[in-house]
């Protein structure tokens, strides 16, 4: 008898892996939950803290959400897709990063439970849009409309913001940083570049202080030139202050000492031009993009004027619109116009570096924030502290639309979503649910993470909110709801916009794969490639194969 075999077609080549519907379904959905995990426990002001140790054996210790999940070099490509969650969130606001990671988390968490009921992706995606759409109507109903030129609501927007990260530092910080973002506001918008963070380890954090000007982190070209210059007067230089290289190979021929002596004299001639120049314009600090060669530096000396080299283009933008000066590009367009200004011009030693401070400037458009701190890893979180914050008070400088913090609006929007389902009639209603009970993930974190009960939490928030308290959340001293608005917790509302959005979006798209095909590596990386034999890819913690 002729057994008659189906032939094998084989539509990858060897190494390639395939991992299909509710295997790739599963696989990715664990890869989601397992980063959202990771950050869980640092959300909020009693967050703990992460130490992460990369192979040079550098330590970073942060429970700054984006700043953990850069460092762990995720390799598995849905979870990469919820790091980029966080990256996105870091760039367009400064903060929410943790809170965006753990609801997308959630979201694939309640997804799985729709799925085990037979749902279908495609029914749990359209759900999860139409909940996302909804989101953004009742963030728009329940946002205050604040004054953002009042100190006391900026305070009130960066001290919730940097509460985080650095409780014990809060007050100060937020000080110096509310008073640095009004400096720099031009035409109601916040350029974050126009903040410098310069870093010096030594003292504590309350000695960190607010430069109306510039931090220099370089010392004066000569030892012989003024330490100190006040009411300065300065020029902005992104030319070298030596004679010019011709720009093809050329070659002198001196036949005698005279010519010799003769070119020297010349070349002095030429430099000393320079800095005759400058020192006709009125100025007495020179700040140098380039060079400053030796012959420069002592007619510079001979003159009294304080001269800085090799600043880096980006400072030297923020040094003109910190001192209100031009840059200018030849010596023969220098004139008193062009020169910037500042009460004084000094060269200070912090720690075992020499720093030049532009110091009260009269009306900076660029300052800078100097950190200081017991290690290099205090003055690391401070500063990602202060990023974070600068970006929280752009988006509410920017758009006038603040929320209670504390997970009060999860809260709210949950209400919001469980009523907008009610409406519902289609299985898009246990999607939209879903959606909603994913929310209370926030405040119950914020809960657990304080060591307060989350149960009881959640039911005292619950009653709140069902009786009309739309700002309660939680009170992290007390251990109770509390209206956040006035215990002064407030965000703006784009933080939590974005957030939610980027969540939604991020569960929708890996619940829509149901089809993973991953290339095995090359020779001499290990063997076959992601998804070998159906499992999961090495880079995730807690799995095997993983960091």
């Amino acid at each position: 008898m002729v057994e008659n075999r189906q032939p094998q077609v084989l539509l990858l080549p060897e190494g390639y892996t395939r991992t299909q519907k509710r295997d790739a379904q599963r696989n990715n959905i664990m890869a989601a939950k397992l980063v959202a995990e990771t950050v869980r426990t640092t959300l909020g002001p009693k967050g703990m803290d992460k130490m992460l140790v990369d192979s040079m054996g550098d330590v970073v210790i942060t429970n700054d959400g984006v700043t953990i999940l850069k460092e762990m070099e995720i390799e598995h490509p849905a979870a990469k897709m919820i790091v980029e969650i966080a990256k996105t969130q870091e760039e367009e606001v400064g903060d929410g990063t943790t809170t965006a990671v753990v609801i997308a988390g959630e979201l694939l968490k309640k997804a799985e439970d729709l799925l085990e009921q037979e749902v279908h992706p495609t029914i749990i995606a359209k759900g999860y849009t139409m909940a996302s759409n909804k989101v953004s109507e009742l963030l728009d109903k329940m946002s205050m409309k604040v004054d953002i030129k009042k100190v006391e609501t900026l305070n009130k927007l960066a001290k919730t913001c940097i509460a985080t990260k650095a409780p014990a530092e809060s007050k100060k910080l937020v000080e110096i940083l509310v008073k640095a973002v009004l400096r720099v506001i031009d035409e109601g918008k916040v350029d974050p570049d126009n903040i410098k963070i310069q870093k010096k380890v030594g003292k504590s954090v309350d000695d960190s202080e607010l430069i109306n000007g510039f931090i220099i982190d370089k010392e004066r070209v000569s030892s012989g030139m003024p330490k100190k210059v006040s009411d300065a007067k300065i020029a902005l230089i992104s030319t070298a202050l030596e004679v010019e290289k011709t720009e093809t190979e050329a070659k002198i021929n001196i036949s005698s000492p005279d010519q010799l002596q003769s070119f020297l004299e010349q070349e002095e001639r030429m430099i000393k031009d320079m800095v005759d120049r400058i020192v006709k314009s009125g100025a007495n600090v020179v700040l140098c993009q380039r060079g400053i060669e030796d012959v420069a530096q002592h007619f510079l000396t001979k003159a009294g004027i304080l001269a800085v080299k090799n600043i880096s283009s980006s400072d030297m933008s923020r040094l003109a619109r910190a001192t209100g000066g031009n840059v200018v590009k030849t010596l023969d367009s220098l004139s008193k116009t062009d020169l910037g200004s500042a009460k004084v011009v000094e060269e200070l030693k912090i720690g075992n570096d020499n720093m030049v401070f532009v110091r009260e400037c009269s009306n900076p458009k660029a300052v800078s924030i100097l950190v200081r701190g017991g290690t290099e890893h205090v003055i690391d979180e401070v500063e990602r502290s202060i990023e974070d914050a600068v970006g929280v008070l752009k988006s509410a400088i920017e758009d006038g639309l603040v929320v209670a913090g504390g997970g009060s609006p999860e809260m709210y929007l949950s209400k919001g979503l469980m009523n907008y389902s009610e409406k519902l009639k289609g299985r898009e209603q246990l999607a939209v649910r879903a959606f909603a009970k994913a929310l209370e993930t926030i405040p119950r974190t914020l809960a657990e993470n304080a060591g307060i009960d989350p149960i009881d939490m959640m039911v005292g928030l619950r009653a709140a909110h069902d009786s009309g308290k739309k700002w309660y959340g939680v009170d992290m001293t007390k251990g109770s709801p509390a209206d956040m608005v006035k215990q002064g917790v407030i965000e703006p509302s784009r933080v939590k916009e974005q957030a939610i959005q980027s969540a939604s979006e991020v569960a929708v798209m890996i619940l829509r794969i149901d089809d993973v095909i991953a290339a095995g590596k090359l020779k001499g990386e290990g063997g076959p490639g992601p998804g070998a034999g159906g499992g999961m890819p090495p880079g995730m913690p807690g799995m095997p194969g993983m960091m």
